[in-house]
């Protein structure tokens, strides 16, 4: 497990991680060879003359508090270590799934991701500050007794000796029995987990549809997944723990008989009997606790090997050399881009002039925000290559591409902050008038007029406290501040009511002004004002021209354009009949 925490964390922290366990380890034996003072302590109380007793008492009183000073030392390092440990791990876990692609982030992870970045990092780093301890004081301090008791009665001492493999062998057994259990209930909380996130963000839908009293399904058999598996686990730990408890009574039996036996025969005195006793009720408490101990252990354990693996997690490459490019113009060379097993992009050849805009239509699941998605480098290509200014995008490093581009989705997300502090996002740097005039534009300053607080106003969680086109109006007002020569817009009005979608349109012609802009579009405006419009199904570029051009063609364009793309009904946004 050292080792495992060691990789996750960086070998930075190993030498104060060293330290705490060499302390405990000390404050451990020292413990056990206080309790070498029990027979002479014993023989001079037992004796003819009990006051002779005084020096030995002091000399174990002394040793009890060097063990605790020991102790003291240890704990305080160990708790120190894991508050450091556990600073170090959410550092490198934010630091690190910063740089991992967007495209890696997906609903399936979500749940596992808000385990192991909430009580998983939390357990796996409270294992150095509660748990190693108790641990290594389970495993030395009854090695250490054994030494003792071999010193003054080696019958005792190697009969103990021999137990010492036994128990390790029963413990063992035990882990190994409960590991696939524990891995089974961590992998169905991580699930469960999914689920309830997936049933929060479901809530609206629920409701619109009137289940709000019913019971959402994969929740109920996720839940209930996880009941059985925890059953399960306890369940597999019962016979090892049982085992255990047995075989460490059994020992602590076999040696009060033996200590018996001895003493009787004339072969150990009383005071090395009554040693005998207490060092064996001394080793038979922290063997016990052994089982409770490893099982937090192996879960600390699991939740580092997911860490690891999460951790492990190559970004996508950086290059060697950036080149940075001097025009905007973009490219689709021969693409081709797969997910699992399913090819969303198959061999599509694409390109935009600098400042001209692009609308991409077509049916869903045809790979019209994957396009999106592979401009900004959320993912890399699997053949072909995606250029911005004929400079393949794999060769840009990630800070300057993402300089280049402005996203604006369809979902935004805003973090829970004051409205100014979410645009500024956009660029921090950006003077306050630049801030203002970026707001103005994206007509943002109307919301804020009527919001209390103003620009100190909180938008909530994820922009909770805003509505749907106050959000997407902070979105735009940010890509404006951006300033970006590219502007990726994934239907942006989709969901949004007409005075909405006419502020949101305002600032979004604002925005592509003057910029090389690609975007999914389903209105039948955004479509009719692009300069070129593609249809894509199947991932392939079906029909690729001008709006006008491809309704004179009469083919699948114009099918769709009749059937699929909204209207425009709005009287600010309502265009001519096509």
């Amino acid at each position: 497990m050292i080792r495992v925490l060691l990789r996750v964390l960086g070998h930075e922290h190993a030498s104060p991680l060293r330290r705490t366990v060499t302390l405990m380890t000390a404050a451990a034996v020292a413990e056990g060879l206080s309790y070498a003072l029990l027979v002479p302590l014993l023989r001079a109380l037992l004796g003819p003359a009990p006051e002779d007793a005084w020096p030995w008492l002091a000399a174990f009183g002394a040793a009890v508090a060097a063990c605790a000073v020991l102790r003291y030392l240890g704990d305080l390092s160990g708790f120190r270590v894991g508050a450091a440990l556990l600073h170090g791990m959410y550092h490198r876990l934010g630091d690190h799934l910063a740089r991992l692609p967007v495209g890696w982030y997906d609903t399936n992870r979500l749940g596992e991701l808000s385990v192991l970045a909430g009580r998983g990092v939390l357990q796996a780093m409270s294992a150095v500050a509660h748990l190693l301890a108790p641990f290594v004081s389970a495993c030395v301090t009854p090695l250490t007794i054994v030494a003792v008791m071999l010193c003054f009665s080696w019958q005792a001492g190697l009969a103990a000796l021999v137990a010492v493999p036994v128990v390790a062998a029963v413990d063992a057994r035990a882990g190994r029995a409960t590991a696939a259990g524990d891995a089974e209930r961590a992998e169905r909380d991580h699930e469960a987990t999914a689920r309830v996130i997936e049933y929060l963000q479901a809530q609206p839908v629920l409701r619109a549809g009137g289940r709000t009293t019913e019971r959402f399904r994969s929740l109920d058999d996720s839940l209930r997944d996880l009941r059985r598996a925890s059953r399960r686990s306890v369940l597999s730990a019962l016979p090892g723990v049982v085992g255990l408890t047995l075989t460490v009574q059994a020992v602590f039996t076999a040696l009060l008989a033996l200590g018996a036996h001895l003493a009787l025969a004339g072969e150990l005195g009383a005071a090395e009997a009554l040693a005998i006793l207490v060092l064996a009720a001394r080793c038979a408490d922290p063997l016990l606790s052994l089982t409770d101990i490893g099982g937090k252990l192996r879960g600390a354990r699991h939740v580092l090997a997911r860490l690891d693996a999460v951790l492990g997690t190559e970004p996508l490459p950086e290059p060697a050399r950036p080149v940075r490019p001097v025009r905007h113009d973009l490219a689709f060379d021969s693409v081709v881009f797969r997910r699992g097993d399913r090819t969303v992009v198959r061999d599509l050849s694409l390109s935009v002039p600098e400042g001209q805009r692009l609308a991409v239509v077509g049916p869903s699941g045809a790979g019209k925000s994957t396009l999106l998605h592979l401009l900004a480098r959320f993912h890399d290509v699997d053949a072909g290559a995606v250029r911005m200014g004929g400079v393949d995008v794999r060769d840009i490093d990630t800070e300057g591409l993402m300089a280049r581009i402005a996203v604006v989705f369809q979902d935004v997300r805003l973090f829970d902050g004051t409205i100014e502090e979410n645009v500024r996002l956009g660029r921090p740097g950006a003077s306050e008038a630049e801030v203002r005039a970026a707001a103005a534009a994206a007509r943002l300053d109307e919301v804020i007029e009527r919001l209390p607080g103003g620009w100190a106003a909180h938008v909530g969680e994820g922009g909770a406290l805003l509505s749907g086109g106050e959000r997407q109006r902070v979105s735009i007002a940010r890509a404006l501040l951006k300033d970006a020569p590219v502007v990726l817009l994934d239907e942006v009005t989709s969901a949004l009511d007409p005075v909405n979608e006419a502020a949101v349109h305002e600032g979004v012609e604002r925005l592509m002004a003057g910029r090389t802009v690609v975007m999914v579009a389903h209105r039948s405006r955004t479509v009719r004002h692009a300069d070129r419009v593609v249809l894509l199904d199947g991932g392939r570029v079906v029909e690729d021209g001008g709006h006008d051009e491809l309704l004179r063609r009469g083919g699948r364009y114009a099918d769709f354009w009749k059937t699929s793309l909204t209207p425009t009904t709005h009287p600010i946004l309502k265009g001519p009949a096509s």
